[in-house]
């Protein structure tokens, strides 16, 4: 993993308040090669771990066992979250730096959920390795979103003109089926300009052209 993956995970793990060296009070010195070994592998992080059961034992000895709202308990728990937040950033932090555009809102959520609950703040800070999945999750998206969109302005043209016929098509269909004798002559006409306007031309015995027959049928019988 790069270095700077690696510093985002070590800044989250130094915003965590148990992992603070004041919290350990005698044994500062074991936290900091835990520290230095989180993001290397999952080996360093293996040894860190052991590193980090060593240190709360001791601390519940000392505490004389481990019991609820305890300082050895509250590390249990911390070091429970941070072994989660390591393994999210194992699975996303490999996306990250080999696939950048794999990576998704969900994997940037799934991970920021992980280091929020390390650093124990809602939304962890703008230089966090989780904003930075983010910001890639919506560059990707953005990205996909662009490609889906014409960026010749004569086809974006082209496609605006069809589902402008298109959506008057859709309701002129709706009359002629429920209620022919509904279908005025100017719904007729814009839906045969609009279909000229799409494809350069009308279709005999399109929807145009249906359309155009029964509004003419309708100004005859007077029913509109």
């Amino acid at each position: 993993m790069s270095s700077r993956f690696q510093l985002r995970i070590h800044q989250a793990l130094l915003r965590s308040s148990t992992f603070r060296p004041t919290h350990i009070r005698s044994t500062p010195q074991q936290l900091t090669p835990h520290l230095r070994g989180l993001a290397t592998s999952s080996t360093n992080m293996a040894s860190a771990q052991s590193t980090t059961g060593g240190v709360i034992s001791e601390t519940a000895r000392a505490e004389g066992g481990p019991s609820k709202g305890s300082t050895a308990a509250e590390m249990q728990s911390q070091a429970s979250r941070t072994q989660n937040f390591e393994q999210a950033v194992q699975e996303v932090g490999a996306k990250m730096q080999n696939d950048p555009a794999s990576v998704s809102s969900e994997d940037a959520a799934y991970l920021k959920s992980r280091e929020a609950r390390v650093i124990g703040q809602g939304q962890p800070p703008a230089d966090s390795i989780s904003a930075e999945a983010q910001r890639l999750a919506s560059a990707t998206k953005e990205a996909r979103k662009s490609s889906r969109q014409p960026s010749d302005p004569t086809e974006q043209s082209a496609n605006d003109r069809v589902s402008n016929f298109e959506a008057v098509a859709d309701d002129v269909a709706r009359k002629m089926a429920s209620n022919p004798a509904s279908v005025t002559k100017d719904e007729a006409d814009l839906l045969h300009s609009r279909e000229q306007r799409a494809f350069g031309n009308t279709s005999k015995g399109g929807i145009a052209s249906q359309a155009q027959s029964i509004a003419a049928e309708n100004e005859k019988k007077g029913a509109i």
